[in-house]
């Protein structure tokens, strides 16, 4: 019996929906052809899948123009090092996940070396700057989108594009039943559950936390009976969350790698926008969407995005289904009275949860990781 042909697949992903997208897709891809050998830049889910972490992305997944700058010492290093393994690694493949400025750098860079180049999430052309589906169409070898509406734009411009699902849509699930996870995290039957999301990202975590925090607090003394799960993020230090608990009144439940399992608890969440309003749009759980960022980066972002909406959710829908807080329209009376509404307002939990399951039939079955996985192998046997 021959040995499969053995390759050597480069991942790139700076932050942690990237890092959670590029574990499931070369899961599979060992499934599909176990010859395969992972290394390159991730964090704690990637490692765990069996990729040869040679820079850990944790501390570079930051987002907005002064948060970069901040940071700027570190990103560089890590885009020399991973050109550095394109020349020293030759690998067959170079996917980028995500992480749209510094994947493209090293996309060109990789291109020029001979490298093959998979793109696994489009820039949202669609909001800003559609402009850059010509520039990455020519740093690529082949661009993987997860909503189908994106197709179009790079087809209008003849660069290779393949719609393979959303890769939350299969990995959004608990591993037990709501009552069971009552059970494990001590969870009072009866009384209402609300969810803190405050993000991923250090930066998001110092910016919004505090203010989700307050608002907890606000609405504990509306309704003494609250209970509050925090599901911590891998890529956040136990250390940065208790530098803000430890100052809390309130006992706020923290959840370590059981995200979907404390959400399904929830009987509303506030949460930051990204990847994890999505998942929560998924799990049907009603929310509202907060977000901050420094104001000279907030300043630009609305002078070059043009969609109505910042929440995933409400994108994909196309209205508004879970109201968004953003800038100084988020506060902690904000915060909680939206989660007040969602608590005692049936009609108004009713119609969001309605907006919620129709992201879910938008997004279709799912398949994404194994979708990724046969793309990434056509690519290698060509």
């Amino acid at each position: 019996m021959t040995k499969p042909q053995t390759y050597t697949v480069l991942f790139s992903a700076g932050e942690a929906s990237g890092d959670q997208h590029a574990a499931h897709m070369f899961q599979e891809m060992q499934k599909l052809h176990p010859g395969v050998h992972g290394l390159g830049m991730g964090g704690v889910k990637m490692g765990q899948s069996g990729i040869d972490i040679r820079f850990d992305s944790s501390g570079i997944g930051v987002i907005g123009l002064i948060e970069i700058l901040k940071h700027y010492g570190e990103i560089r290093t890590a885009l020399n090092l991973m050109k550095k393994l394109v020349v020293s690694e030759k690998p067959d493949l170079l996917v980028c996940v995500d992480y749209k400025e510094f994947n493209l750098k090293l996309a060109k860079f990789a291109k020029n070396q001979g490298v093959k180049v998979l793109f696994y999430v489009s820039p949202q052309v669609w909001a800003w700057r559609p402009g850059r589906v010509v520039t990455y169409g020519k740093a690529i070898n082949m661009m993987a989108v997860i909503f189908p509406f994106e197709t179009a734009y790079y087809q209008a411009k003849n660069v290779p594009v393949r719609y393979v699902g959303h890769p939350s849509v299969d990995k959004v699930h608990p591993q037990r039943s709501k009552q069971a996870d009552f059970q494990l995290f001590n969870l009072a039957v009866g009384q209402p559950v609300v969810g803190i999301l405050p993000g991923s990202r250090a930066n998001e975590i110092k910016r919004m936390l505090p203010v989700m925090l307050k608002a907890a607090e606000n609405l504990a003394k509306r309704y003494p009976q609250l209970q509050f799960l925090l599901p911590q993020a891998d890529s956040v230090s136990d250390e940065l969350l208790d530098s803000h608990l430890q100052n809390c009144p309130l006992a706020i439940k923290v959840i370590k790698q059981q995200a979907y399992d404390a959400i399904q608890c929830c009987d509303a969440v506030m949460t930051t926008s990204g990847t994890a309003s999505l998942e929560i749009a998924l799990l049907g759980v009603p929310m509202v969407i907060a977000y901050r960022l420094s104001p000279i980066t907030y300043w630009l972002g609305k002078q070059l995005v043009k969609i109505p909406f910042i929440g995933l959710p409400n994108i994909i829908v196309g209205k508004l289904v879970a109201k968004e807080l953003i800038q100084d329209a988020v506060s902690p009376e904000t915060l909680a009275d939206e989660i007040a509404c969602l608590l005692n307002d049936q009609a108004y939990r009713a119609a969001c949860i309605e907006g919620l399951n129709q992201v879910k039939g938008l997004l279709g079955e799912g398949g994404g990781s194994k979708n990724m996985a046969n793309l990434a192998l056509e690519m290698l046997a060509e």
